[in-house]
């Protein structure tokens, strides 16, 4: 059985007389080191809805799948894995810019997902059919409850097809692998910024070419390239496009 934990609705959420009523469910989509969570989360605190990246649920099945010694290349032991281990997903305060928190039948394992071995395997994965199936099931039911702001690569075309707002970043190769890049820098001083651009272009022929849900955006999504843009600008661009609709 699984179970998920969240955030109340917050009281923000709700429209008053004197404020217009925000888009309810926001999604968020881009390729990887597209700063869709970085964007999302402070979206999300600006708006004081609750964040969920998604790839945290992805990430914490690979994690799972490598502690119980499962091949990254038998998709019926991993969908299994997916359907029966207990996901706990925490989302943080409405309005506050901490990421969500994530446990794997009781135990936290949000400071595993970014280890390396987690990084490498997580694309391979998260195209197993029987995998996404279960952790979609999982988004849906937590969106269901509350305004949220959703972060992923198929929240707009899968997860949420009916979001009031989808937003697709996109920036080029090169600059997403510099921004990688610098966020390597520290914890793994071995990984060169070459290296970096050659494992997201491996993520992205995976995530492009996967048979169920592949990486593109939705039809009626808000494409906003970000590259040579700051965070702050690319922020003020999708507050924008919220603001639009109120």
């Amino acid at each position: 059985m699984r179970e998920t934990a969240a955030a109340a609705t917050p009281d923000t959420a709700q429209p008053s007389a004197d404020r217009p009523r925000a888009p309810r469910v926001i999604a968020v989509d881009g390729s990887a080191a597209s700063g869709k969570s970085t964007i999302g989360r402070l979206l999300a605190a600006r708006l004081g809805y609750p964040f969920l990246d998604t790839g945290i649920m992805y990430r914490a099945i690979t994690w799972a799948a490598i502690q119980r010694g499962i091949a990254l290349g038998d998709g019926q032991a991993l969908s299994g894995l997916a359907a029966s281990a207990r996901l706990d997903v925490v989302l943080p305060p409405p309005g506050s810019p901490d990421a969500a928190r994530i446990t794997v039948d009781g135990r936290d394992v949000t400071a595993d997902l970014r280890r390396p071995e987690v990084e490498d395997a997580v694309s391979l994965v998260s195209r197993v059919a029987g995998v996404r199936e279960a952790l979609v099931q999982e988004q849906r039911e937590i969106a269901s409850h509350h305004p949220i702001v959703m972060a992923g690569r198929d929240i707009g075309t899968v997860v949420l097809p009916r979001a009031d707002l989808k937003v697709y970043l996109d920036a080029s190769l090169k600059e997403r692998a510099r921004r990688r890049y610098r966020e390597f820098a520290a914890q793994r001083p071995d990984v060169t910024e070459e290296m970096v651009l050659a494992d997201l272009r491996r993520r992205d022929q995976i995530d492009s070419q996967r048979a169920v849900s592949p990486l593109r955006p939705a039809r009626d999504a808000v494409i906003v390239q970000t590259d040579g843009l700051s965070q702050d600008k690319v922020l003020r661009r999708v507050l924008a496009l919220v603001e639009a609709l109120q």
